[in-house]
């Protein structure tokens, strides 16, 4: 197993009070929102890899499908001796798939926010290429980085960011996030990055709506791990999770709604949560071809190739500096 830094530091979990902060800053606002990088501690992460294997939730077997029919193809456009940065590898199943085509890979950088998912996936990334140098980062990928100095010289960093990840921010966002993966690729690099398509509302909101209650489970995991914490005092079972389409921003809001009066103790903070109040916690933006080619020119960046699943549900978009 070739692994540098291989001592996986827990450097996304921010201090106590700084959490404190952000939770009630969040629950002062109208409406109330709170950052959905809270959902992924150890509990959360594996809730979310169960939902990625729900019958209505196609984002992931439409990725796989595509990369299982266009993964030479991919390699063939990035070339050899290519370091592949990955931002949010979780499980990094389609990281393998990718990387059994590219010709002598220089280095594999996983940035995971959490440090025993991130764990996991090398252990088994290091089983399928056992030549590979592995280079971890468990840190927020949306914040600076100081990517570890790569083994031998790369011919292009490519900033890999797979699963739509890009549709969990406000424009603004996005745009800021594309900048700072242009920053990091370097002159010569690219960022191949999955976007998942608009299609029919009915489609759209069952994959955050499973029959499972899976995607319920991993919403309201979120208050568990603030009372856990943060020792809040939330009743799980006076909240719901709420996933709806908003087909004119071409996104899934999803909300944790409060099914009646209440009030929260958050650190010295009581907060009020009225019947029916909907707290935001996460955006899953949708886009056609032309929405996402006019965010990434925002960037300084240019769609260069796309690639789709059969049913052209789902893409994948390699993006480099416009000229």
């Amino acid at each position: 197993m070739s692994v540098q830094a291989y001592a996986v530091r827990d450097e996304q979990r921010p201090p106590d009070n700084l959490l404190l902060q952000v939770v009630q800053r969040g629950l002062r606002s109208q409406p109330k929102r709170l950052p959905s990088w809270l959902f992924y501690d150890e509990r959360g992460s594996a809730l979310f890899e169960q939902i990625c294997e729900q019958p209505e939730y196609y984002l992931t077997r439409t990725e796989i499908a595509l990369l299982n029919q266009h993964a030479g193809d991919i390699a063939e456009v990035l070339g050899p001796d290519v370091r592949l940065v990955e931002y949010g590898s979780g499980h990094a199943i389609k990281t393998r798939l990718l990387l059994e085509h590219l010709s002598t890979p220089v280095a594999w950088v996983p940035i995971e926010i959490s440090s025993e998912p991130l764990r996991h996936s090398m252990e088994r990334m290091a089983g399928h290429f056992p030549h590979l140098p592995i280079q971890p980062l468990a840190v927020d990928f949306t914040r600076p980085l100081r990517l570890p100095v790569p083994p031998r010289a790369p011919r292009r960093t490519v900033v890999f960011f797979p699963g739509s990840t890009i549709g969990n921010f406000e424009d603004r966002e996005s745009a800021q996030l594309l900048r700072k993966m242009r920053s990091e690729m370097g002159d010569n690099g690219g960022v191949l990055v999955g976007v998942d398509l608009k299609k029919d509302r009915a489609t759209i909101e069952a994959a955050y709506n499973d029959r499972a209650g899976v995607t319920s489970a991993f919403t309201l995991n979120m208050l568990v791990r603030l009372n856990r914490e943060l020792g809040c005092n939330f009743d799980l079972s006076a909240f719901r999770h709420r996933a709806r389409y908003n087909a004119i921003a071409g996104r899934i809001e999803t909300h944790i709604v409060s099914e009646q009066e209440q009030r929260v103790r958050v650190g010295r903070l009581q907060v009020l949560f009225r019947e029916g109040e909907a707290m935001l916690v996460e955006y899953s933006c949708k886009y056609s071809l032309e929405d996402f080619a006019a965010l990434a020119a925002t960037a300084g960046l240019a769609v260069q190739h796309v690639w789709f699943d059969p049913e052209r549900m789902f893409s994948l978009q390699y993006l480099t500096r416009a000229t």
